[in-house]
């Protein structure tokens, strides 16, 4: 047991008997890092708290949903009024309306939005949106991309797969994924050239406009909107996996920061508040295809649940000036500019940001490809996990995932969190000489 987190090594040991592998989402196991996973007691504003009440600076943030920190006021008080007004309907109500109406202000192209309750519903439901639009089969995906545990897109499919060296899962037939077709992301010319070949077969091209599931890794110059060329040459239909980067990156995603708008786009995390909740949606000819109105039939009982509406409305709401996103990308840029100053003092590794979301490579000076992350030193990341936990600093528990900034991190808490990794590069640089 760990004599460090009792707590926690108790909870993880009576876990492992009623849950398979103790948890309920592969990467909390920490079998990338090694050790027991930290339990959770507690969480305020930029802070996780632990079962022994040992308190981290978090930049987990839930895997993203937090840009306003833990219990935000803003998002809790809207629940507190909320709840007592029932937690589920089965029937329309007015705030779905609301913020169906707030996705579309803030992302142009989506005209229309269907609400459901994750991110993998939200891609395997646009997936068969488009297929069901098109009268097309095959789907291309990018190597390394995650859109969550849908069949036919575990496929070289990143972040927690990618966390245990496992391109693939088992369970999933060869012909699941035989309708699946693989490109490598930022490689213009290859997936233009694959798209051109294969164009009458096509339904969708589906990617993260921003990589976060192999660690964060921008669309190079001119990459997107090459997607967007060849799709729309072709009638294919082009979905953006906007579940991490949607209001994240921008007031209105990814798609606002790049200026190239998909076809469909799907949306999670932010849009919950850090509740379940996912969400598909874009041109208005497309959507019609969806029951009731058409044929592709897709449903929820809790989809567009009263309470996770109301939360995700509080979000967007807090999220509305321009001030807030200068203050995610200032805070983005100081986190960035500290550790790279660590890194300049003689530690191998990169730093990679968009906004508010980064990850830290420990090895290549460069990472613009699911092959350069791959080339990670993944013990060292280890290393440095522990390190910083044991120094107040809480990171996702795998070199192959992004660290999330919050509006709630004070420039205080992003010094700290230098201050820490300085320190942990000083005491790895006296380990190996």
């Amino acid at each position: 047991m760990d004599s460090f987190r009792p707590a926690s090594a108790n909870l993880f040991e009576r876990s492992r008997r009623v849950v398979p592998g103790g948890v309920n989402s592969p990467v909390r196991a920490w079998n990338a890092v090694g050790g027991n996973p930290l339990y959770i007691a507690r969480a305020e504003g930029s802070r996780i708290i632990d079962q022994e009440g040992r308190a981290y600076i978090d930049y987990v943030c839930a895997w993203g949903p937090l840009i306003l920190g833990h219990a935000a006021a803003a998002v809790v008080d809207a629940l507190v009024k909320a709840v007592p007004e029932g937690t589920g309907f089965g029937a329309p109500t007015a705030k779905e309306v609301e913020l169906a109406e707030l996705v579309g202000e803030r992302m142009g192209g989506v005209e229309q939005v269907r609400l459901v309750n994750s991110g993998t519903e939200a891609t395997m439901s646009a997936i068969r949106l488009a297929r069901g639009y098109t009268g097309r089969s095959k789907v291309l995906k990018f190597d390394g991309c995650y859109h969550g545990h849908v069949d036919a897109l575990l496929a070289k499919a990143g972040s927690g797969v990618e966390s245990f060296s496992l391109p693939d899962s088992a369970g999933v037939p060869e012909g699941f994924t035989a309708d699946t077709l693989l490109a490598r992301f930022n490689d213009a010319g290859s997936v233009c050239g694959l798209v051109d070949r294969r164009c009458e077969e096509l339904a969708a091209v589906i990617v993260e406009p921003v990589c976060g599931n192999m660690g964060v890794i921008p669309p190079e110059p001119g990459f997107l909107e090459a997607l967007r060329e060849v799709t729309a040459r072709h009638g294919i239909v082009l979905i953006f996996d906007e579940v991490i980067t949607g209001f994240r990156v921008a007031r209105g995603g990814a798609q606002e920061r790049y200026g190239v708008t998909p076809d469909l786009t799907c949306l999670g995390k932010v849009l919950g508040g850090g509740l379940p909740v996912g969400a598909f949606g874009g041109r208005r000819d497309i959507m019609a295809r969806l029951a009731p109105d058409g044929p592709v039939y897709q449903a929820g009982t809790l989809s567009g649940n009263p309470v996770t509406v109301t939360a995700g409305l509080a979000t967007l709401r807090a999220l509305e000036g321009p001030e807030v996103y200068r203050e995610l990308e200032e805070k983005g840029c100081m986190l960035e500019a500290g550790l790279r100053e660590v890194l300049s003092r003689g530690v191998a590794g990169t730093v990679n940001r968009v906004g508010s979301m980064l990850t830290l490579f420990l090895g290549p000076e460069r990472v613009a490809s699911p092959d350069d992350a791959r080339a990670c030193d993944r013990e060292r990341f280890a290393r440095l996990f522990h390190g910083m936990l044991a120094r107040g600093v809480y990171l996702p528990p795998s070199q192959f995932e992004a660290w999330f900034v919050s509006l709630a991190h004070s420039e205080e808490d992003v010094a700290a969190t230098v201050a820490a990794f300085a320190d942990w590069a000083e005491e790895e640089g006296a380990r190996a000489r």
